[in-house]
């Protein structure tokens, strides 16, 4: 068996980009010697500030040979078919073909078999092809190499067994020879294998495992944290991309300022985090600490005592600009800067945010009623200044703080902690990993942002397409349903809806119309967030079908409730006999062309087993609807169940459609009774399977 190294080595590679760049790699290579039958027993690839490594073990040292059989003429056919075939399977004498016996006579086979091809001439394919599909997000062109590539290519390792496969790309030729560390060790290094790669590689000053230097980042920075009693605040996303700036990383920490330590934390870590790529430490008691991680690319003699002041001292600029914009911003009140959101557009055909906070102010205040201990008057004024941060010198420059700065700002102000909080928390949730706000205010607050936002979208056809949504109103809607599920609101989404949208004055658009269009569109993301919970989504439409059921809390009852009937033995029985009298009936009043619905009696039925039927049925008729006044779904759905003996027995024993057409018409008026009571819980008809 083979071992196959790869190499591309280039330019710095965006560190967002190392990661996908070498799962994609590994997936060409891999998936196309697989067709080939030259399948590894292993196949491992890495991404790195300037290479992309795979290692393929195991490759076959050639592929299989394989034999094609074809099937000619049949013996004694004329010469000019004979001569045809020949030419087709290249056979020179037409004594070269097999000649079996089939069914219906002699016939001429000719079996070629084909020697199976040296792995390194597919792998000189394979490497060339993938290097040329490898579906890079942003590539450039460089000097007069008319090859697109992510960053200018410098060379390619390719060896097979210790032998070089003759590879070339973008003018590159494949050789056996890489360099180390672009200055601790900058000269050539030849390979014979991976296990050789990694080695001298490892000792030029490069490690090439992702994993690797994210351990080795982890790891001596925490020591270094903890000599000092401190912690390293985790942060995923950043050590993802720090771990794709460094090909050595050696952690080092510098210090803050202490004039710069009354700037809120939040403020440090986004100018640490964005732009200089600085871990932030915490102490003991999880305060904001003075000090700072930065993994240096670099070994110094002096332990980075340079590093450490260099960092310091681009820090110290970037602070400075942090803290002017903190205390000048605070020279004057929050609520001053509500009218500077005139400003600032929306969007351009529903006004600026400005006039979105008018109608947030609005729509506060008739969502804090069904929000329990929301204050309506409280809610409203955090509408009011939730979005008056944005008018800041801090949120300008570090526009991820949107909303954080709002609660500090109010907080000096003298607003209410709650009210400080609902401005901090109203984007929230913004992605499924994200916490839900939980307090009243918080919550009035998100929603009447997002539900604006949906319902204005939707006014002016601004909906999401199957590929678009540049708005963001799936995650809008999915975060409406978060809120209200997580947090057990009765809030009548149709209702609230067409509120929301009589805020837009400018906007012609029918508030009903655009409430359903929402609603239906809530239907659709209630059915991808339930799915990921194993909620089947047509036990959803089967709810919603009712047409009269928005909210949400209750139609999860429903919908647990439906799907526990549907589970046992009597549901599923139930469903068919629902779907056997709805085809029925159906098919009986596009024939007759009338419907069939109304009282009947049981002497009309002419048969015990309807009688009994329709005994059931008004049995159960008032209780189940009172049931469902209730919101005892459950209880509902377990009356529904006792229908199915009489249901059963109705079909075994009596002929629906009679001789007598006074008893047909009675009976299928019982048939439309069965589909009337069971749809009053959920509407069966969209239930599949």
């Amino acid at each position: 068996m083979a071992e196959l190294l790869l190499e591309i080595f280039s330019e710095e590679i965006p560190a967002r980009m190392q990661a996908r760049g070498a799962e994609d790699l590994a997936r060409l290579v891999g998936d196309s010697l697989k067709a080939q039958g030259l399948e590894a027993a292993s196949l491992k690839s890495f991404g790195g500030p300037r290479r992309l490594t795979l290692v393929a073990e195991g490759l076959p040292k050639s592929q299989p040979d394989t034999t094609e059989e074809r099937k000619g003429p049949q013996v004694g056919a004329p010469e000019q078919a004979l001569a045809g075939f020949m030419k087709g399977a290249g056979l020179t004498s037409i004594d070269q073909a097999e000649i079996r016996d089939l069914p219906k006579g002699k016939f001429y086979f000719s079996v070629v078999t084909k020697k199976g091809r040296a792995t390194e001439i597919v792998v000189k394919e394979t490497v060339e092809a993938a290097l040329a599909q490898l579906p890079w997000p942003k590539s450039m062109r460089w000097a007069t190499n008319p090859t697109r590539w992510v960053r200018p290519l410098h060379a390619i390792i390719c060896v097979l067994d210790g032998k070089i496969v003759p590879v070339e790309f973008a003018g590159v030729k494949a050789s056996d020879t890489t360099v180390g560390h672009r200055f601790l060790a900058p000269g050539e290094i030849k390979v014979k294998n991976a296990a050789d790669y990694f080695a001298k590689l490892k000792k030029a000053y490069v490690v090439v495992e992702p994993a690797e230097r994210e351990a080795v980042i982890a790891s001596d920075l925490a020591k270094l944290a903890a000599a000092e009693g401190l912690t390293v605040r985790s942060d995923i996303g950043l050590m993802q991309e720090v771990i794709g700036l460094v090909e050595w990383p050696v952690p080092l920490l510098g210090t803050i300022d202490a004039a710069f330590m009354d700037v809120p934390a939040e403020v440090m870590t986004s100018a640490m985090r964005k732009h200089q790529k600085y871990f932030a430490l915490s102490t003991k008691d999880g305060a904001f600490a003075n000090r700072f991680g930065v993994i240096s690319n670099m070994v110094t003699k002096d332990k980075g005592k340079v590093i450490i002041a260099g960092n310091e001292r681009v820090l110290r600029a970037r602070l400075s600009d942090a803290k002017f914009f903190w205390d000048e911003d605070r020279k004057q009140p929050l609520a001053s800067r509500v009218e500077k959101l005139e400003e600032r557009v929306f969007q351009a055909a529903l006004g600026t945010m400005h006039d979105k906070v008018k109608r947030l102010v609005k729509l506060a205040g008739s969502l804090a009623p069904f929000v329990p201990n929301a204050d309506a008057a409280q809610a409203q004024r955090a509408a009011l200044l939730c979005k008056a941060d944005l008018s800041t010198g801090m949120v300008g420059e570090f526009p991820d703080l949107q909303g954080v700065m709002g609660r500090y700002y109010a907080l000096h102000d003298n607003e209410p902690a709650s009210v400080a909080d609902a401005i901090a928390e109203h984007y929230s949730p913004l992605g499924p990993g994200d916490a839900c706000p939980t307090k009243p205010l918080s919550i009035v607050v998100s929603l009447a942002d997002k539900l604006d936002s949906l319902v204005g979208f939707f006014a002016i056809n601004e909906k999401p397409t199957g590929s678009k949504d540049p708005y963001a109103l799936r995650r809008a809607a999915l975060g409406v349903i978060r809120i209200i599920l997580e947090n057990k609101l009765r809030l009548p989404l149709r209702e609230t809806f067409i509120q929301a949208t009589s805020g837009y004055d400018s906007v012609k658009a029918d508030s009903k119309k655009v409430a359903d269009e929402v609603l239906d569109f809530f239907a659709d993301r209630l059915k991808v967030y339930l799915r990921e919970k194993g909620v089947r989504h047509d036990y959803v439409s089967a709810v919603f079908g009712l047409g009269t059921e928005d909210d949400l809390v209750r139609l999860i009852a429903r919908v647990e409730a439906l799907g526990a009937l549907l589970a046992s033995d009597d549901g599923a029985n139930l469903l068919v006999a629902y779907r056997r009298a709805a085809n029925i009936v159906r098919i009986e009043e596009k024939k007759d062309g009338k419907t069939y619905a109304g009282a009947v009696t049981g002497d009309e039925l002419g048969a015990p087993e309807a009688a009994a039927l329709l005994e059931a049925l008004d049995g159960i008729d008032g209780p189940v609807q009172g049931l469902l006044e209730k919101e005892a779904y459950s209880a509902a759905m377990t009356l529904l169940a006792q229908l199915r003996a009489p249901v059963d027995a109705f079909f075994d024993k009596v002929t629906v459609n009679t001789d007598n057409a006074d008893q047909r018409a009675a009976r299928l008026k019982l048939l439309s009774r069965i589909v009337s009571t069971m749809n009053q819980v959920a509407d069966f008809s969209k239930v599949e399977g």
